[in-house]
């Protein structure tokens, strides 16, 4: 059982920054998979960030250059560095965790970009 727990999200200028956290509970967070998506209301959640236990990170193209995805195994927290923020990127995000063919779920944090 993986229990996942988001914060660092809020409102901000376009132009600006902020710093998700998701810190998680259970074993061997540091052999699995990580990432972030997010859902804008009446949209699809979609993939924005992920890494692989050996650091290998994979992004979306719209926020290639502008967001970092990083983890610290010791503290079992992922963390996803948003930079140059845009109105577009406004959503509810969301960690995820794979194990095996298992997918867990944070509750989500919601980021709001004014312009």
């Amino acid at each position: 059982q993986v229990q996942l727990r988001e914060s660092g999200g809020g409102l901000v200028q376009a132009g600006g920054s902020l710093r998700l956290s998701c810190a998680a509970s259970g074993r061997s967070f540091g052999r699995h998979p990580m990432g972030w998506f997010r859902q804008a209301p009446g949209k699809q959640r979609e993939l924005v960030a992920d890494i692989t236990y050996d650091y290998t990170t994979n992004y979306a193209d719209s926020v290639k250059g502008r967001f970092t995805i990083s983890r610290d195994n010791g503290r079992k927290t992922v963390f996803l560095q948003m930079n140059s923020l845009k109105s577009e990127d406004t959503s509810t995000y969301f960690c995820h965790a794979l194990r095996g063919l298992l997918s867990y779920w944070g509750q989500g944090t919601q980021v709001t970009v004014s312009s």
